[in-house]
C-alpha cells in the first residue's frame, strides 16, 4: 500500500479539502485492511476480496473509500447510517473482519500530541497524525454474515412492488401480509409529494458512446477490416 502521507494527500484532493476526518479515515482504512490481511486492497488480486462498511456520512467515509478502492457501485462499499465514526473491513476470502472505531478521547488528546499547534482543527489534524493507532482507535474483531444478494457482482434478484410497480433489486423488497413491497411503500420514504413530470427537451440523448467497451460484455466484435464494429441497440 502507498505511504500514509501520499494517501492522505490524494484523499484530500479527491475529497476537496484536508481536515482531521481525512487523517482519521486514511489511518482507519490502513489499519483495517492490514488487520484482515490485505496489504494493497486496490490491486487486481485483492480488490474483489474486500467489503467495507462505513457508519457515518462524514469526511472520514470518503477517505476510507479512497484508500480501499471500495465503491457503492461495485457493492464493495456499504453505508450503515449509525452516525458513528467507525468502519468495518471484511475479507471475503477468509471471512476475517474487524471494526475500527475512532475514540472520543483522541479529540482531547490532540492537544497533548500537538501542543505547539494553534487552532483546534489544525491541532487535531497534526495530533491525529502523531498519535499511535492504540490511542486513535478501538478495534473489535467481528463477524459479518452476508447474504448472497449482498455480495459484489451482478444483481441476483428482482421483484416488482405490488403497490407501485417499481422493480426492487438485490433482495431489498419487503414481504408484508402476502404482498411484495418496496421500502418507500412499506415504510415511508425520505421524499414526499412525488409526481411524474415532463420538462423541455426531455427527449435529449448524448449520442453514441465514444468507443467504450462494456466490461461485462467482453470485447466488441470486429469488422472484416479488424476494426471494432458498433452494435446497434434498439430500445422498445
Amino acid at each position: 500500500m502507498k505511504p500514509f502521507h501520499e494517501l492522505l494527500k490524494s484523499s484530500a484532493a479527491a475529497h476537496g479539502h484536508l481536515c482531521p476526518g481525512q487523517v482519521v479515515g486514511v489511518r482507519m482504512a490502513l489499519l483495517g485492511c492490514r488487520l484482515i490481511g490485505l496489504e494493497d486492497p486496490t490491486c487486481r488480486e485483492q480488490i474483489k476480496k474486500l467489503v467495507v462498511f462505513v457508519e457515518m456520512d462524514r469526511c472520514a467515509a470518503d477517505a476510507v473509500a479512497h484508500v480501499t478502492g471500495a465503491k457503492l457501485g461495485r457493492r464493495s462499499l456499504k453505508f450503515v447510517d449509525y452516525g458513528i465514526m467507525a468502519a468495518a473491513f471484511l475479507n471475503l476470502e477468509t471471512g476475517k473482519a474487524v471494526r475500527v472505531l475512532s475514540t472520543e478521547e483522541a479529540r482531547e488528546l490532540a492537544a497533548v500530541y500537538a501542543p505547539e499547534i494553534c487552532g483546534r482543527s489544525r491541532q487535531q489534524l497534526v495530533g491525529y497524525c502523531r498519535m499511535p493507532d492504540s490511542v486513535l482507535f478501538r478495534v473489535q474483531e467481528v463477524r459479518i454474515p452476508l447474504r448472497p444478494v449482498d455480495l459484489p457482482g451482478p444483481s441476483r434478484s428482482k421483484a416488482a412492488c405490488d403497490r407501485c410497480g417499481q422493480v426492487v433489486r438485490d433482495g431489498r423488497e419487503i414481504r408484508r401480509e402476502g404482498m411484495t413491497l418496496c421500502r418507500p411503500c412499506a415504510e415511508g420514504a425520505y421524499f414526499t409529494s412525488a409526481r411524474d413530470i415532463c420538462w423541455p427537451e426531455m427527449n435529449w440523448t448524448p449520442g453514441e458512446p465514444p468507443g467504450l467497451d462494456a466490461p461485462h460484455d467482453g470485447p466488441a466484435p470486429a469488422s472484416r477490416g479488424g476494426r471494432p464494429r458498433a452494435e446497434v441497440i434498439v430500445l422498445r
